[in-house]
């Protein structure tokens, strides 16, 4: 079964955990890469806040990536 992650600011994600989201924390560049790295295979769906999208860039390789609006 495909799992949905949310990367971003703890205030802006933290909520999804109420979803059933995979909820990784990230309040800085760094922190919301390694958060990028640290996924299982078996997250399909990630949800990013502008800040950490940026951060990732353009490796979201067979992952559907959807950046929240500011």
């Amino acid at each position: 079964m495909a799992t949905v992650a949310v990367i971003g600011e703890t205030a802006r994600v933290t909520g999804f955990r109420l979803a059933g989201a995979v909820v990784r924390p990230a309040d800085t560049r760094v922190a919301a890469r390694a958060a990028w790295d640290s996924l299982g295979d078996d997250v399909a769906v990630v949800f990013l806040t502008p800040e950490a999208a940026e951060a990732v860039g353009e490796s979201a390789g067979e992952r559907l990536t959807v950046v929240m609006p500011p």
